[in-house]
């Protein structure tokens, strides 16, 4: 009777053998039919449908290492707000309309189109035959004041002298006040075509080709936005030929729907995108009690400082204002949601086996909380902070790199 011999293989030779088995016959792969060897057949790590691990153990110097930020879920109250849409405006209060109040030839100009001006700086000059028979006029006038008021000295003390008749004396003294109101005519009208004072008091000394010059001036610190003037054209009265404005402040007009009208208020605060992309909480500091009949909107303005020069007239924003707040069951920070590749959202939460990537329902959301409908519950632990460093572990662990807490 032929004895029997009995083979017997190493742990490794078995493994090595069912590899190239594995390898050569296909079916399930051999990292997979190894750790069943290994591991006895259980997993140690979950896998979701994402097809990674769907738990992440690592202890608490680690958790410390990465800086995950552990949060309680619970219940909060959550600001709805809303968008609405605005443009930039230049501060009408702090806007002028620069016009000659004569009209003339243009003689001289010098300001251009977005220089910075000061209050008084020369912007132009105009020949104006209209301003030189005015400024005549109160030359005239001037002169014919100084005779009479001669005239009535000299009557008043012959008169006084008993040289001269009453008569005379009265004559005289009715030429002076005649006198006196042509002059204070002349220069009514000089004064309301821009002259000023100083200027009328030194109109008698100048050269007679001053006589026709109007000079148009900044009636305050600004800046040049307009300009509608050239040298030799004929300018009327009236013409804007400058628009003056101080860029300093600025108006943002918001839109106003008529759902919201109740929930935006004075003295309430916006955050308003810049055309830059940053973000500024800014007050609101008029609403507009009417609404436009075309547009079925009210006006909600904002006067904003510009002196870093970030808001630019004519420019659209987006002003986002809290209109209601709400009781929430669990309410997250937006940086404990990670969106995975095929559009889920998911987070972290801890638990006895360790972090476990859950998939969520989001509901309402803000710029820096959201509602979570469904996937947590009040009470439970998850990673508010910190997840991404979680889910590039995961990744690690589905390409066979494992876990190294």
């Amino acid at each position: 009777m032929k004895s029997t011999e009995f083979i017997t293989i190493k742990p490794v030779a078995l493994v090595l053998v069912m590899l190239a088995t594995v390898g050569c016959g296909g079916g399930t792969s051999p990292e997979a039919d190894l750790a069943t060897l290994v591991d006895g057949g259980e997993h140690e790590g979950e896998h979701d449908e994402h097809g990674e691990s769907s738990i992440v153990r690592m202890d608490t110097a680690a958790i410390e290492r990465l800086g995950l930020r552990i949060a309680t879920a619970g219940p909060q109250e959550l600001e709805v707000t809303t968008e609405l849409p605005g443009e930039v405006q230049v501060n009408g209060d702090r806007m002028a309309h620069v016009a000659p109040r004569v009209g003339g030839v243009v003689r001289e100009v010098h300001a251009s189109l977005g220089d910075a001006v000061t209050r008084g700086k020369l912007l132009a000059v105009l020949e104006s035959r209209e301003l030189a028979d005015a400024k005549a006029a109160f030359l005239a006038a001037t002169e014919r004041m100084k005779l009479a008021e001669a005239t009535y000295l000299r009557e008043e003390r012959l008169w006084e002298e008993k040289v001269s008749s009453e008569q005379d004396y009265l004559d005289a003294r009715k030429g002076r006040a005649e006198s006196r109101i042509e002059l204070r005519t002349a220069e009514q009208k000089l004064l309301a075509l821009g002259i000023s004072q100083s200027q009328l008091s030194q109109m008698p000394n100048q050269h007679d080709a001053a006589l026709t010059h109007y000079r148009l001036t900044v009636p305050f610190d600004g800046t040049v936005i307009d300009r509608h003037i050239t040298i030799g054209e004929t300018v009327p009265a009236g013409t804007t030929v400058f628009t003056v404005a101080d860029l300093s402040t600025v108006w943002i007009d918001l839109s106003v729907y008529q759902k919201d009208i109740g929930s935006v208020l004075e003295g309430q605060t916006v955050r308003v995108e810049t055309p830059h992309g940053d973000e500024v909480d800014l007050s609101i500091d008029f609403v507009q009690p009417l609404v436009g009949e075309d547009t079925r909107t009210a006006m909600a303005r904002i006067i904003a400082s510009n002196s870093e020069g970030i808001w630019h007239p004519g420019c659209f924003v987006t002003a986002k204002v809290t209109t209601s707040a709400t009781e929430v069951g669990v309410v997250v920070p937006v940086t404990a949601v990670i969106r995975m590749e095929d559009g889920d959202d998911v987070i972290f939460v801890e638990t006895d086996d360790g972090f476990e990537m859950r998939p969520m329902v989001l509901g309402k959301r803000t710029r820096e909380r959201v509602e979570v409908v469904s996937g947590l519950e009040p009470g439970e632990r998850y990673v508010a902070a910190g997840g991404f460093s979680l889910k590039a572990d995961l990744g690690k662990d589905a390409f066979g790199d494992g876990h190294g807490h």
